[in-house]
């Protein structure tokens, strides 16, 4: 989720296509819990772990509003910690209780929890033991989360792994593709992102890729079942 697009070497080329631009309806929180207009790269400052890219985010936000003009604010709320396994977004751990602690902040002044875009999992295929583990992981994740916000139906939008070049250490993508599409959770829906274009090194998306990814998820929130909030003030992702 955080993105990798338009990054070569660990350097970013500072390209932001027009789908991605920044935007007065678009805000996200950033690390200080503080709302701010967004701009790419949207994961800027929340994972230092990487050079920030081109992700899906804006993207999304960008293509939900260029479908439906009345959508509203939308608040963005990133949270993606690269290489970090399913094992690690358990409760007691930080990207986990990170996560709750600034989607509550989102909830302060009267916005609606929209849902969650959720896109990982490479770091799951190197060994077959968390491979193995990843549908059971993850879905006690969602489970907990939901109880956690108090939010039973929290909508989810999955992104399914793709399956990165040949040279990539991770052997057992197959598994967690399969683990990622055998998911059963309510008020869920998923899209493949296999077979988008790669950067060179084999493993992320590219920018083009992260767009064409953002509006498989647009089109499929939008044209989802999934409960409509009361209020239109703000709209969390």
């Amino acid at each position: 989720m955080a993105g990798q697009g338009g990054v070569s070497y660990s350097y970013w080329d500072g390209i932001i296509p027009p789908d991605c631009q920044s935007n007065e309806d678009i805000l996200r929180v950033n690390v200080d819990l503080h709302w701010e207009i967004a701009k790419e790269p949207l994961n800027y400052g929340v994972d230092c772990l990487r050079n920030c890219g081109i992700g899906p985010g804006m993207a999304f936000a960008n293509a939900i509003l260029n479908k439906d003009p009345n959508f509203g604010v939308i608040g963005l709320v990133p949270c993606s910690v690269s290489g970090k396994g399913i094992r690690y977004w358990s409760r007691g751990n930080i990207p986990y209780d990170q996560l709750v602690k600034k989607v509550n902040f989102s909830l302060k002044d009267g916005g609606q929890l929209r849902g969650l875009l959720w896109f990982h999992g490479e770091s799951d295929t190197r060994t077959k033991f968390d491979a193995t583990r990843y549908k059971p992981k993850f879905q006690k994740f969602i489970q907990n989360l939901r109880t956690d916000l108090n939010f039973p139906h929290l909508p989810l939008l999955m992104v399914i792994l793709h399956v990165p070049s040949p040279w990539f250490k991770g052997k057992f993508v197959d598994i967690v593709r399969q683990a990622q599409i055998d998911v059963e959770l309510p008020n869920a829906v998923k899209v493949d992102a296999n077979g988008l274009p790669l950067n060179p090194d084999g493993i992320h998306l590219t920018t083009a890729a992260q767009i064409r990814l953002a509006n498989m998820l647009a089109d499929a929130f939008l044209s989802s079942n999934f409960t409509a909030p009361t209020k239109t003030e703000y709209h969390m992702i």
